[in-house]
């Protein structure tokens, strides 16, 4: 696949899905905001197989591009379609249910400056079953730290902004769901690029939604999982080796002690399980460093210090 050139300062990539009641104040908000910053702009409407007429509303606006998908394939596909498509150095993902403050997208392009990646982090959780969620998302994003190892404030936040050049290089990793927000959060994190963070207002949003709490809760936890196999699988192993490895060592020195130096059936398992498990993380961390690819876009806060 060919990318466009980069030739606009900043892209918005919003996907679409049924949002027609309120989707023309949504983009009257965002080109309010734009036409009054220095940057020039575009917004890239990704309509996700919507039924109610939404992609017609974006037609025809000034620095509007429709992007009309007729099945419906996820907020992450449509996130990558609109991504991919773009023409700005920046590109800046939000939704169309009047919950982000896309009056502030310029502050946020603003607040990046030559960096990487910024998030919008929410100061409250909105939604249904927030005795359900909050808890649930706390434990995802303790998870995702502790495998960064980076202090993670908002790990699914979908108000954020980022360099394209370095996005391009992992838009193929993203699921469709909505886990893509964190998936693109931890592809820059793994990859030594910086992730900033700034707090936003997170209003109740426009319409009905379509985060289903189990569901996407469990995509959002296996793919925090599924991203570290693919960067640091070794994060992962080593604390289940050490733990399976001390029952070992237990078990056998009861062994040794109880059984007249006759360890038991059970304890060769142990002992052979613990192998298992360190052959498969070494193979796999194997994998993921010759598979890596053989360069990088720089980090945008790498400069050259001139004589």
């Amino acid at each position: 696949m060919t990318f466009p050139e980069s030739t606009l300062d900043v892209s918005i990539v919003l996907p679409v899905h049924n949002e027609a009641g309120h989707l023309a104040d949504e983009i009257d908000r965002i080109t309010s905001s734009m036409e009054a910053s220095p940057y020039s702009w575009e917004l890239v409407l990704v309509d996700d197989g919507s039924t109610d007429g939404s992609a017609e509303i974006g037609v025809g606006r000034a620095h509007v591009r429709v992007l009309r998908s007729t099945r419906n394939q996820g907020a992450g596909t449509a996130r990558r379609l609109g991504t991919e498509a773009a023409r700005g150095r920046i590109v800046v993902w939000s939704d169309a249910d009047m919950s982000y403050p896309n009056d502030r997208i310029p502050e946020l392009v603003e607040q990046l400056g030559s960096g990487d990646h910024i998030v919008g982090a929410r100061t409250s959780e909105e939604g249904t079953l927030k005795m359900l969620r909050v808890p649930a998302k706390w434990v995802i994003r303790r998870l995702a730290s502790y495998l960064t190892k980076t202090k993670i404030p908002d790990l699914n936040s979908g108000f954020r902004a980022f360099r394209r050049d370095v996005a391009l290089q992992y838009t193929h990793q993203l699921p469709p769901g909505f886990s893509c927000v964190t998936t693109i959060t931890m592809a820059f994190l793994m990859n030594g690029y910086s992730v900033e963070y700034t707090p936003i207002d997170y209003a109740t949003r426009a319409g009905q939604s379509k985060f289903h709490w189990l569901a996407d809760t469990r995509r959002y936890a296996l793919q925090v999982i599924r991203m570290i196999l693919s960067y640091d699988p070794l994060r992962i192993v080593l604390p289940i080796a050490t733990i399976l490895g001390l029952v070992f060592v237990g078990k056998l020195g009861f062994d040794l002690v109880d059984k007249d130096f006759r360890p038991a059936a059970n304890t060769l398992l142990l002992g052979f399980a613990l192998l298992q498990i360190l052959v498969v993380g070494l193979l796999a961390d194997l994998v993921v460093r010759v598979t890596k690819p053989p360069r990088r876009v720089p980090p945008g806060d790498l400069v050259e210090e001139l004589s």
